[in-house]
């Protein structure tokens, strides 16, 4: 039944990637393209047959929109680009192409739901002792006894527990489905639609339809597949990473004529679901939808290869136990059986040939209700319960430390994880571009060097340290220039402010926050934080908004990755004057070589002499030397025709569309300052590598950026140390080695917790690395949060996903999901995982060796011969009651203080080894001694017994020949016993044999008594398997206390509730009873802490054993 969470965790199915409003764009004409298409009522003939051809069908072949015009594509979706689609199409549309959502995968029947817990070995062993013990209660071999509902006690007992397990099985299905659906509702799903001439700003992503005219903004995430139709900026780039693997956004147009079967990143005049717009604005056209679209094509295929079901080890470990528990059980049920044959099978010798067999069933029954509850002692009835039940609670620590368990099976490798191989950005990293440097110029010649504090998007979030009281013109320019050549934007969601956008023009935005604007005085910058700290996502009086009300944006001259810079061309008002500028921002290099003067810190601008250039490529390279990402901005003012540039409309216009001319416009310019920008690490990151240096576990980080910044972060981060050399490759140094080679480089030197860095790595490369260390028998641990990363997350032994860049088909092929993306979480959860499957070794080990108790005790009963001290009903009550409630606490036992001190967990180590199955046995046969023990005591000793008085009751002592031979008692001479006080009540014995029937409830309580303390002791034993109870404390687990006390109290309620009583076959117990059974109990703690000194002492002989 341990599958069915597995199978419902693999059911997660994907929504549409959300489409996010952005602030408008200053400048941005109101959408409106009829003068730059227009859709004729009427079509040419060659026109309206293609159409024809090309019309929607509900199984269509992929209309092929990349290689048809714009026209012909709105002609086909029978859409007004001006106006968009109107209701009555819109209703059409859906009704031939569904909605824009995956298909949900059908969900599984309750009734097959409920058959499925029943569907397990352990459930199955319950079941026919059940059938059994009803059998035999049927049948009531004894005469003159009237059968009532104690009869039936015992199987209605075991018919409740399989139900209570079942029910337990339901309820957590259902709880991890409505966790993931809670999960999924978290993300926003809509978009910027035209329909019937008016814009619907919010329209939910599911109700798109082919057809629909939807304006994409920089921030946008793509809600189906599109044409890109007309472009509202000179340019626009998509990040469709995700989906291609292509390392940069990449730029999009509207141009045709592509051949009708290119490859998906030759559809440069299309946009795919769950891609991101990095920068510009335009119109498109809905193509695709749901399952249609590119990334719903790769949903299906990794959603099949999901849904394939396999038994995990954890499943293949429980089933080898409860075979190997079922045959045992059976043996020693026959052979306790067959051992006591002679009580219900006797014959005469003739000749000596035995004749005259005589057969008592009535004995018969008897002892074969012995062995049904030898069956009931030796099957841990609570153990499947306890086991989704720890399950269950491990997986919801996890998801409140960020770690989603998709998968259950995952918990037990992530016990056993030997390498993790993640990504930087993101994950080692916050994946929050910051500035933590500004060099501006103060006077020819000289450069002025700012420290910037803070890694966040929020704007009170650090601060410019030793800003110049006097107010200077150059670092106005700069916050000019970080203000308005920019299409970022932050906005503040869920307690947290967010970019929208690049990370890198967020973090620019963040500066100019930080620096204030002209003319601020600290009363008013006072009042600023004030309203930011009470109002956190509102604007009001921001530095950018200011900048943006003084300069309006007339043309943005997109970034390209030949010039690698960005400009836009403003107006700004001068003293009444409208004045045109250029901006521009881009790569340090580059902009530097295109300036040939320089601004001052009092607004002159003064020639750039060689020996300045050459004091600022110093200042950029030794910022580049910290792996900070160096950004020089300038302006330039002499524009010639385009000082007067006012729109569209403008002659010059079409120098400005066509982007061979954007190297030329951005000369001559004026050098202001440099920022260096980065994505610091995560603060929590540096303590996890360490984790995982001391709990053996190799890191392996790889990721798409360049060298000398991964190689920057991993040492920050602590992966390798300050002088130690990187081991560090590039995916294609790395695929450019044999493959003899690439086994020895990561094979190499397990035992050295140094990890590798690979970087521009790609998915390919990701999968190749992966393999290889599974080879090697590593268990592996992959993060991804791409499409393209599905394969290796599929791969590894772990596929772990981002739950925010993350995209839903990474999700899908990943066992875990990172709610926060965080590397540290990642160690947490191996912390847990390890923890989780300790804490099921710690209530197997419990479990198992008290039932071990309860067979020693049963099986040596029946080979002396002895009266049986327990009843199946006593023992059922013990298992599943009284067990129960330790057995479910033990998964609340702390971490052991050197849990991440140990080598990771062999993954084929099995939950029973030959020193913990000794240490099984030698618990077990001291419950089983002990619990015997105090039963022959009782009859055996009438005075007392380590100074207990024994007298009170006034029983009668006998000899162990007779308590052994008690079967034969009608046969003895003379043989007579006193009536025994029990409370109130006192028993006569009219037959002197009842002593060993009727009598014997007072022996068998104080065994049942005994054995219920012995095993509350032995749950104190299982807080640790190796540390001693004076390390790990008693009350290290509270919820180990208050279930010792619940089992405690509920024992004490059928011993002193006169109708529970009667119903289980007990009495009440004195305090002297309470002492007898506390010095047979209580020594089990020294026997276990005695064992565990000899375990940590075998663990240490074999840990400095070489390995071979």
């Amino acid at each position: 039944m341990y599958e069915n969470v597995l199978r419902l965790f693999n059911r997660i199915r994907s929504k549409s990637e959300d489409s996010r409003g952005a602030t408008k764009l200053a400048g941005t004409p109101k959408l409106n393209i009829s003068k730059f298409l227009r859709t004729p009522a009427l079509a040419t003939s060659d026109e309206a047959d293609a159409d024809k051809r090309d019309k929607p069908k509900h199984q269509r072949a992929e209309y092929p929109a990349w290689a048809r015009p714009v026209k012909r594509v709105a002609n086909h979706f029978q859409v007004d680009v001006d106006t968009g689609l109107s209701n009555e199409a819109v209703e059409k549309q859906r009704s031939i192409y569904g909605w824009n959502e995956l298909e949900k995968p059908q969900k599984k029947p309750f009734w097959k739901l409920v058959f499925e817990q029943f569907d397990d070995a352990l459930v199955k062993i319950l079941l026919a002792a059940a059938g059994v013990s009803f059998v035999l209660a049927l049948a009531n071999p004894e005469e003159g006894v009237e059968r009532g509902i104690e009869a039936f006690t015992e199987p209605l007992v075991i018919l409740a527990i399989i139900i209570l397990n079942a029910i337990i099985g339901v309820w957590q299905e259902n709880k991890a489905e409505n966790t993931l659906q809670a999960l999924k509702e978290l993300q926003s799903n809509s978009a910027r639609v035209l329909r019937e001439g008016k814009t619907i700003l919010d329209l939910p992503a599911r109700e798109l339809v082919p057809g629909d005219v939807v304006e994409l903004r920089a921030g946008d995430k793509v809600a189906a597949d599109m044409r890109v139709a007309l472009l509202k900026s000179g340019t626009i780039r998509l990040q469709q990473a995700s989906l291609t693997g292509e390392s940069q956004p990449v730029m999009k147009q509207t141009n045709f004529g592509l051949d009708e079967h290119v490859e998906l990143q030759g559809k440069d005049n299309m946009v795919f679901a769950g891609t991101t717009v990095t920068n510009g604005s335009c119109t498109c056209i809905v193509t695709e939808t749901g399952m249609d679209t590119e990334i719903g094509k790769i949903q299906t295929q990794i959603q099949d290869a999901s849904l394939a079901e396999y038994d995990s080890p954890l499943t293949q470990k429980l089933d080898q136990f409860a075979d190997l528990l079922t045959k045992v059980v059976g043996g020693i049920c026959t052979i306790v059986w067959i051992v006591n044959y002679k009580y219900f099978v006797s014959w005469d010798l003739v000749d000596g040939f035995p004749t005259n067999f005589h057969f008592d069933l009535e004995q018969a029954t008897y002892y074969f209700k012995v062995a049904v509850a030898l069956a009931v002692a030796a099957i841990p009835e609570g153990l499947p319960a306890v086991i989704t039940t720890c399950l269950a609670l491990g997986t919801r620590r996890m998801a409140e430390k960020n770690a989603i368990v998709r998968k259950l099976p995952s918990v037990e490798t992530l016990g056993c994880t030997t390498v993790i191989c993640s990504d930087k950005t993101g994950t080692l990293t916050t994946n929050q571009m910051s500035v933590v440097k500004l060099v501006a110029v103060e006077r020819p010649a000289q450069l002025c060097e700012f420290k910037v504090t803070g890694t966040t998007y929020n704007p009170l979030d650090g601060e410019v340290k030793d800003l110049p009281t006097v107010p200077s013109r150059n670092l106005e320019t700069i916050a000019q220039i970080c203000a308005l050549c920019n299409d970022a934007d932050i906005e503040y969601k869920n307690g947290s402010y967010k970019a929208i956008g690049m990370p890198t023009e967020a973090a620019l935005l963040v500066l100019v926050e930080k620096l204030g604007f002209p003319g601020n005085t600290s009363q008013k910058q006072s009042l600023i934080s004030s309203i930011r700290t009470m109002q956190p996502g509102e604007p009001v009086l921001g530095a950018c908004k200011r900048w943006s009300q003084r300069i309006h944006r007339l043309f943005t001259l997109e970034f390209d990755r030949l010039r690698k810079s960005m400009s836009v061309l403003v107006a700004f008002d001068d003293n009444g004057n409208t004045t045109n500028k250029l901006l521009v921002k881009g790569a340090a290099e580059f902009v530097l070589e295109r300036c040939t003067t320089v601004q001052l810190s009092d607004g002159s601008i003064t020639p750039l002499t060689p020996s300045f250039r050459e004091t600022i490529t110093q200042s950029v390279t030794a910022m580049a030397s910290r792996s900070l990402r160096v950004l020089a901005y300038a302006f330039k003012i002499e524009l010639g025709s385009l000082a007067d540039y006012i729109g569209p409309e403008h002659h010059l216009h079409d120098l400005l569309v066509n982007p061979e001319n954007y190297s030329t416009i951005e000369s001559q310019l004026t050098f202001v300052g440099l920022t260096g920008l980065q994505d610091p690490p995560r603060p929590e990151v540096k303590a996890a590598i360490d984790d995982c240096k001391r709990a053996g576990i190799r890191v392996v980080v790889i990721t798409g950026d360049n060298r000398s910044t991964a190689e920057a972060v991993c040492r920050e981060v602590g992966l390798f140390a300050e002088h130690e050399a990187c081991r560090s490759f590039s995916g294609r140094e790395f695929m450019d080695l044999s493959r003899k080679d690439r086994l020895s480089l990561l094979q190499g030197d397990k035992t050295c917790a140094t990890g590798f860095v690979f970087s521009r790595a790609e998915p390919i490369h990701k999968q190749e690395i992966v393999r290889i260390l599974k080879e090697g028998g590593e268990i592996v641990a992959m993060t991804g949060d791409g499409v393209n990363d599905a394969p290796a997350l599929k791969l590894a032994d772990i596929g772990i996903a981002m739950g925010v860049t993350g995209t839903e088909v990474a999700k899908e092929a990943s066992d875990m999901i990172l709610a926060d993306d965080d590397f540290a979480t990642i160690v947490l959860a191996i912390k847990e995982g390890r923890s989780i499957y300790d804490n099921m070794k710690a209530f197997i080990r419990y479990l198992i060796s008290s039932n071990i108790g309860e067979v020693v005790a049963i099986f040596l009963t029946a080979l002396l011969g002895l009266p049986q001290g327990l009843v199946p009903v006593q023992l059922l009550w013990v298992n599943l009651v009284t067990d129960g409630a330790p057995a479910t606490a033990l998964g609340f036992n702390p971490p052991d203080s050197n849990i991440m001190d140990r080598p990771p967990r062999p993954a084929q180590e099995g939950f029973i080894s030959g020193w913990t199955f000794f240490r099984f046995m030698a618990i077990g046969s001291y419950v089983g001694l002990a619990t015997i023990g105090i039963f022959a005591l009782w009859y055996l000793n009438s005075r007392s017994f380590l100074g207990i008085d024994m007298s009170s009751d006034g029983h009668t002592a006998i000899t162990f020949e007779q308590l052994s031979h008690w079967g034969e008692c009608p046969l003895w001479i003379d043989f007579e016993v006193s009536p025994v006080r029990i409370g109130t009540k006192t028993f006569h014995f009219s037959n002197p044999c009842e002593y060993f029937t009727v009598g014997k409830v007072k022996p068998s309580t104080l065994a049942m008594s005994t054995l219920v303390a012995i095993e509350m002791f032995n749950a104190l034993n299982a807080l640790s398997e190796s540390n001693s109870l004076l390390i790990t404390k008693p009350w290290s687990n509270k919820w180990l206390l208050l279930a010792i006390a619940v089992s405690l109290g509920l024992h004490a309620a059928i011993l002193y509730t006169p109708w529970l009583a009667d119903i289980f076959g007990v009495v009440p117990l004195s305090m002297n009873d309470w002492l007898l059974v506390l010095a047979f109990s209580l020594p089990v703690i020294p026997v276990d802490e005695a064992l565990k000194v000899f375990g940590r002492k075998l663990s240490e002989f074999h840990i400095k054993q070489p390995k071979g």
